[in-house]
């Protein structure tokens, strides 16, 4: 098994300056600005809120308006602050209460639950090996686990210490899996298509999974030039994020980096590439990347929503499909994916690809 420097240990030896396989390309470096400055700009584009009060409401116009906002955010950034969404917020404070908990014991308790990605273990405690030609990596350590559908759980790799984390992130994984319906629901409403229609042919009930990844950016000393995670867009159907109200997610829309507002007892929400592939489009997975700092830790549990690997194939549907508008994603299974995306210079060509689409799209 491969030895991993944490990120985390990196951070707390008292360096100054971080070693060069974090430091980004100098094209990348442009862009990286300090964080909280970010947060405080008032101009320019704002992460959208969606207030999903309404989205079973018993009143007809009620509930098709906040679907038709649902639809407009999916369309347009692909990316929103949910509230209201449900989810019971003294919950939402113990599953960030227990996974802080969780890092903050000695590393040496946390290799414990060290994932091995060369054997193919992914789940578990691990930070970013380097898997392209720079050897570039990420400022960040991180816990990766199945969390739903409860039979395919391997309890055996959770966290025993703090005691809660089992019984607070198993509750979050139920609460969530029931926002998705009514996420999925509405979003095929939005397509024009039948309710139950994107959820059935991303797995439905038996075969969805949520995947959990705890992000946890330490403190960093040179934070204008390293990056958390790097810019990449979600594979997933849906992706539901908390954090612990420290900035650091960026967005790339209308060819700017675009930082997210801090929005207490919110989720974000992403669209991923599943639900755009479907979509054939229509919905957007945004182009995204994590920023880090020098005065604050940060921390996001990020949940995955997942079709099974091999069991489905993804494509356009036929109904988002017209002479008009053809199919612009290949069939793929999910794992192919997956496979497509890490075989290619995804930094740059994800960057280019959604400059072009932003290009095509001012044209149309």
């Amino acid at each position: 098994m491969v030895v991993v420097e944490r990120v985390e240990s990196l951070a707390k030896s008292g360096i100054k300056s971080i070693p060069k396989e974090y430091i980004r390309p100098k094209e990348e470096l442009e862009s990286i600005n300090d964080v909280f400055l970010e947060e405080k700009k008032e101009d320019g584009p704002q992460v959208p809120t969606i207030d999903l009060q309404d989205i079973e409401s018993e009143d007809q116009a009620i509930r098709e308006k906040c679907i038709e906002e649902l639809k407009k955010v999916a369309s347009d950034w692909g990316v929103m602050h949910l509230i209201n969404h449900g989810i019971p917020v003294d919950l939402m404070e113990r599953v960030k209460k227990s996974g802080e908990e969780f890092f903050r014991l000695p590393v040496e308790e946390k290799e414990k639950y060290a994932n091995d990605q060369a054997t193919g273990k992914i789940q578990g405690y691990g930070s970013k090996l380097a898997n392209n030609a720079s050897g570039q990596l990420e400022w960040e350590d991180y816990f990766f686990h199945l969390v739903y559908p409860e039979d395919k759980r391997d309890l055996s790799l959770w966290p025993k210490t703090p005691s809660d984390y089992i019984e607070a992130t198993s509750e979050y994984a139920k609460c969530l899996r029931l926002l998705a319906t009514k996420v999925f629901k509405a979003l095929s409403i939005g397509l024009g298509l039948e309710p139950d229609r994107l959820e059935k042919e991303v797995g439905g009930l038996e075969e969805l999974l949520l995947q959990m990844k705890i992000n946890y950016y330490p403190i960093c000393p040179q934070p204008e030039l390293a990056l958390g995670v790097e810019a990449h867009t979600d594979v997933s159907a849906l992706t539901f994020i908390l954090h612990n109200m420290v900035p650091g997610l960026q967005l790339f829309y209308e060819g700017k980096w675009v930082i997210a507002k801090c929005v207490p007892d919110s989720i974000v929400m992403h669209i991923g590439d599943t639900l755009e592939i479907l979509s054939n489009g229509k919905y957007k997975s945004i182009l995204h990347r994590g920023l880090v700092n020098k005065e604050k830790v940060r921390v996001s549990w990020a949940v995955f929503c997942e079709p099974p690997k091999d069991k489905i194939v993804l494509k356009p549907l036929p109904e988002m499909v017209s002479v008009e508008s053809p199919a612009k994603f290949p069939p793929r299974t999910f794992a192919q994916h997956i496979e497509h995306k890490l075989f290619r210079n995804e930094q740059e060509e994800l960057v280019s690809e959604k400059k072009e689409e932003l290009v095509s799209e001012k044209k149309d």
